[in-house]
């Protein structure tokens, strides 16, 4: 697939976000200098980069929660001012997205019901995203009934539900266990190619990035531009013991690494990781 596309579904060109000094003696800070990326219709794309980068204030500004300062960014050709309402954003902190008090399928439909669909079809809806993410028979229960991969699975079925042009995931995997975090990597990529819908999907994990996308956006320390953007040519039928253990696979991830400690300044361990 071709990483560039005449008519992109999101495009971001020349971002700068700069926050003011909070007070007199304190300096302005530029999180993002100047980011510049397309991604096609239906392209799987991760995001990597050094602490601190701007990689949460880059999604947030594409979710239009966050001006920028400067620079442009459209989705489907149309500039986001705010909220655009055919994006679904998934965040790490699934816990404080779940409403306690009510039950999964409540959960999963309250945006539909914010939306003014109707209750037939936000039952339908909800009852597809819920099949769709393994929890079919959890609608009756409560999120503090469930296991914290259980709980991501809601706030995805949620974002599903949606039915979004685009899904933005702000490492939703940070804060479960390895086991889990596998389980929930490849339930992403199963809903991608069922749904056909365009993830941009932001990770510090690189293994997981190489995992998962079809291409991986190096970004630089702030700051922050696009340092790389790396082509994951790895075949399109993945699993975790035969992906992880493929030579191109191992050969992508130093690739990343390095490019992530050159950023940081590390030139030594980049070129470890380069005749790793």
């Amino acid at each position: 697939m071709s990483l560039e596309n005449p008519t992109p579904v999101l495009l971001v060109d020349g971002l700068r976000k700069i926050y003011p000094a909070p007070t007199p003696q304190a300096e302005a800070v530029e999180a993002i200098r100047n980011l510049t990326f397309s991604i096609p219709q239906g392209q799987l794309v991760c995001i990597v980069g050094p602490s601190g980068a701007g990689k949460t204030t880059l999604l947030k500004c594409i979710a239009g929660l966050l001006p920028p300062t400067s620079g442009t960014l459209e989705l489907e050709g149309k500039p986001i001012t705010g909220p655009p309402r055919t994006m679904a954003v998934v965040f790490q902190e699934y816990g404080r997205s779940l409403y306690p008090w009510m039950s999964v399928q409540a959960n999963v439909e309250l945006p539909l019901k914010t939306a003014g669909m109707g209750k037939a079809e936000r039952r339908q809806r909800t009852a597809e995203a819920l099949d769709a993410v393994g929890l079919g028979d959890a609608g009756d229960k409560y999120p503090w009934q469930l296991s914290g991969g259980m709980q991501q699975r809601v706030a995805i079925a949620r974002a599903v539900a949606y039915r979004p042009q685009i899904l933005l995931m702000d490492e939703p995997f940070a804060a479960v266990d390895a086991q889990t975090r596998a389980d929930l990597e490849d339930l992403v990529r199963k809903i991608w190619k069922e749904l056909g819908v365009t993830v941009l999907f932001v990770t510090h994990d690189i293994d997981e990035s190489v995992y998962l996308g079809q291409r991986v956006i190096v970004l630089s320390n702030r700051p922050t531009v696009v340092q790389d953007d790396v082509a994951i040519d790895l075949p399109d039928e993945r699993d975790q013991l035969t992906t992880r253990s493929d030579p191109r696979f191992v050969e992508l991830r130093h690739h990343i690494y390095g490019e992530i400690q050159r950023a940081k300044g590390n030139t030594g361990d980049a070129e470890q990781a380069k005749t790793a």
